[in-house]
């Protein structure tokens, strides 16, 4: 089985984050996406309450091959490395792959364990409107240049891995989102 983690504290969850999770699911001809709603994103403030973002989440990850998951709750820890460590030690048979939108590789270098992320499954990062020449200069892609590679060879690729799925951009953006919703409050 080939799977996809997109996580994310998706807040608010957007189109954007659904055409992430639907061109690497079709691109990368994953079995499934799992939706890994985070408690709480370290790098940011406080999101809306975890059961109100879990709904709304289910609502933009429609169809059999999308899943919505609090794992990292259940786990108490809100880093990627250790929800992927935990998920790979549980799930021995499964080929997992991170998904995430360019956007998020510009600011990797700045989550936990980012190396060990790069070197513990294969990572697909999505096109995002305005971002690309940030992430693809990015210390993350900077540092592991070497390892990409295209989209065919990502899930069979040694790790590190990764692979960059250009497609035609969606525009949604949890911050503007958020700055519309702080400017109708005033």
């Amino acid at each position: 089985m080939r799977v996809g983690l997109f996580g994310g504290s998706f807040n608010p969850v957007h189109e954007g984050h659904a055409h992430v999770a639907e061109t690497a699911l079709i691109r990368l001809g994953l079995d499934r996406v799992v939706w890994l709603v985070s408690p709480q994103n370290p790098l940011k403030g406080q999101p809306e309450p975890l059961d109100r973002r879990l709904a709304e989440v289910a609502r933009f990850a429609v169809g059999p091959s999308m899943q919505v998951s609090a794992a990292e709750a259940a786990l108490g820890s809100p880093y990627s490395i250790d929800t992927i460590r935990l998920l790979k030690a549980h799930n021995p048979g499964v080929r997992f792959v991170w998904v995430m939108g360019a956007d998020s590789l510009a600011g990797l270098h700045r989550w936990k364990g980012w190396t060990q992320i790069f070197r513990e499954l294969p990572i697909a990062v999505v096109a995002r409107p305005s971002v690309e020449i940030k992430a693809l200069t990015s210390p993350a892609a900077r540092r592991f240049a070497s390892a990409r590679v295209p989209a065919g060879a990502l899930l069979t690729s040694p790790t590190p891995a990764w692979t960059y799925l250009s497609a035609p951009l969606n525009f949604a953006s949890s911050t503007a989102l958020r700055e519309r919703g702080s400017a109708k409050s005033r």
